[in-house]
């Protein structure tokens, strides 16, 4: 399960303190100094009960001309600081099942319910209301190789709840966590590490009743572009994908390669073709991915 870090830090910050405090030493959850120093500020962040909803009034009375970055997230998301020295702060925003947002957005708009682990460290603190409930797992991401319906090797840990003054480490690719509505609307506070490279590892969802992954939830914008492009037939996007395919760092990205390539292929026999390159590209994610895509065409139609 996510780390837990107690405390007994009973001071409380405005949101403009803990940034400066926060941004003046930068955040990298790798350190253990950092990682104490930027949890402590969140605390005390966390302590101060009245400036979340200061913050969103100013944002209210202000309107568009206070509109800030956009979240990735949605609107259970409220963002409260741009990207500082390796972080940014949140808020979201936990609807319980009674909640109008729960039964018009539906809980996969929070994520209740699917398992899943983060391409990224973050702390988190329970703000407001009992918190968000969760199933914790853990697994070694090391021993996966990312396919679709492979075992994951979830370990269960706990059950708990996120409640008022909780702090937790949610560690990147280790934790594993399947969230469950409140008991009541409840508040979370985030310090999330902000690594540029954060993008190129995958996050993925887990299916805990057969214990395997069931897909990549954060594909990237170059996969898309790449694929565009190669459906669109250019000699230099093939030359790209024929490239990329056999040399980039990212598997993932290696994988949407061959899956271009194999879009372009008509016949049945060109298409395994691009399977039998793959199966010999050197990343055993595609190599796996290569021979189900093979077995696959063999079958009788």
């Amino acid at each position: 399960m996510p780390r837990l870090i107690e405390g007994e830090d009973t001071a409380s910050s405005s949101l403009d303190e803990a940034i400066h405090a926060i941004d003046s030493t930068g955040f990298d959850p790798r350190e253990e100094g950092s990682l104490m120093h930027t949890a402590r500020w969140l605390r005390r962040l966390g302590n101060n009960a009245a400036f979340l909803g200061d913050h969103i009034v100013a944002q209210l009375t202000a309107g568009s001309a206070c509109e800030v970055a956009e979240s990735a997230y949605g609107a259970q998301a409220i963002v409260l600081s741009g990207m500082r020295n390796g972080f940014f702060l949140r808020a979201n925003i936990w609807p319980s099942e009674r909640d109008h947002a729960f039964h018009t957005s539906g809980a996969r708009s929070f994520v209740y319910g699917i398992p899943h682990d983060h391409n990224f460290d973050f702390l988190t603190v329970g703000y407001f209301g009992p918190g968000y409930r969760s199933d914790y797992y853990e697994y070694d991401y090391e021993a996966v190789t990312g396919r679709c319906g492979e075992k994951a090797g979830l370990r269960f840990t706990e059950r708990s709840a996120l409640s008022p003054g909780k702090l937790m480490h949610y560690r990147a690719h280790h934790d594993v966590h399947r969230q469950l509505p409140p008991e009541s609307l409840s508040v979370s506070l985030n310090v999330v590490a902000a690594d540029p490279a954060a993008g190129w590892f995958d996050q993925y969802g887990f299916d805990v009743e057969t214990d395997t992954i069931t897909g990549v939830l954060n594909p990237t914008s170059t996969e898309v572009f790449l694929r565009l492009a190669v459906g669109l037939g250019g000699a230099e996007a093939v030359d790209l994908a024929e490239r990329f395919g056999r040399t980039h760092p990212s598997d993932r990205l290696r994988l949407a390669c061959f899956e271009a390539k194999a879009t372009l292929a008509a016949a049945p026999a060109s298409v395994d073709a691009v399977w039998r390159e793959a199966e010999l590209c050197g990343s055993r994610l595609v190599a796996e991915e290569a021979r189900s895509r093979r077995r696959i065409l063999s079958l009788p139609a």
